[in-house]
């Protein structure tokens, strides 16, 4: 699960699940949400494979988050639907992105995301699962 919040001039957002593969998966449709506002716009007729190199889990996190907002700026993809696998890759992820590209006509968009941001960036490991917490620029 995912909240989004506001924080100063930007927004936050936090995730919580119980492994880390739910938990990049769930931060993507945080950030898929604050971009677009409502994710039910969004169908999952196109898929594109992510490959992300890290050991720490914050700045995994981070450079996925990252990755997407890349794609999205450069080849204005979104997407509705994540598979991710933290086992896949050696130091690393791997995911499959579902969504498509973007479509004026269609979709609205809620938020320019400028980046993701190390600020307050926070990932964390309990008894109960993984929580994460980052602000993203807009």
């Amino acid at each position: 699960m995912y909240e989004i919040f506001e924080h100063t001039a930007d927004l936050g957002l936090r995730a919580r699940a119980v492994t880390l593969r739910e938990l990049c998966e769930e931060s993507a449709l945080g950030l898929m949400e604050i971009i677009t506002g409502d994710l039910a716009q969004l169908r999952t007729v196109d898929a594109l494979r992510f490959i992300v190199q890290g050991r720490d889990p914050a700045l995994l996190l981070l450079d996925w988050l990252a990755e997407l907002l890349h794609v999205f700026a450069t080849r204005r993809m979104l997407f509705a639907r994540f598979e991710v696998d933290v086992s896949d890759v050696p130091n690393g992820l791997s995911a499959l992105a579902h969504g498509e590209p973007y479509d004026p006509a269609r979709h609205v968009l809620a938020h320019e995301v400028k980046a993701i941001t190390y600020h307050d960036l926070e990932v964390r490991q309990s008894c109960g699962g993984w929580d994460a917490t980052m602000v993203v620029d807009i």
